[in-house]
């Protein structure tokens, strides 16, 4: 089971019938939405935000960082934390969570040569 689908399972927790193939879509259009309007965007946040040694351990080709809800919450900022959770639909909690489990291996996954891929 891959990536997508994990996120895509809870996602159809949270909304009823999200797609799995969907869900790339749907985090594109969400951050689309923000200040960041993309994962580029929102990489650059993370490594400006004192978070450099996680986003270059997802960049690379070694073992994925974690990243704490409270790291992501600090770096974000409450509004913007707010701001994704409105758009997926799901509380600030839950939201939090979904983005410190899954952005290591969906930035890691977007990033096969060490740089992000442009996203469509």
């Amino acid at each position: 089971m891959g990536l997508f689908d994990n996120l895509g399972s809870e996602l159809k927790g949270a909304f009823g019938s999200v797609e799995a193939a969907a869900v790339p879509a749907l985090i594109s259009a969400v951050l689309a939405k923000t200040q960041y309007h993309d994962l580029n965007g929102l990489v650059t946040a993370l490594q400006n935000g004192g978070l450099g040694p996680q986003v270059q351990s997802w960049l690379g080709n070694g073992a994925n960082m974690p990243i704490t809800e409270d790291q992501l919450k600090a770096v974000l900022g409450n509004a913007q934390v707010q701001e994704f959770a409105r758009h997926l639909g799901l509380p600030v909690d839950q939201t939090l969570s979904m983005l410190a489990k899954y952005l290591p291996e969906l930035v890691d996954k977007a990033s096969p040569n060490g740089t992000l891929q442009p996203q469509s």
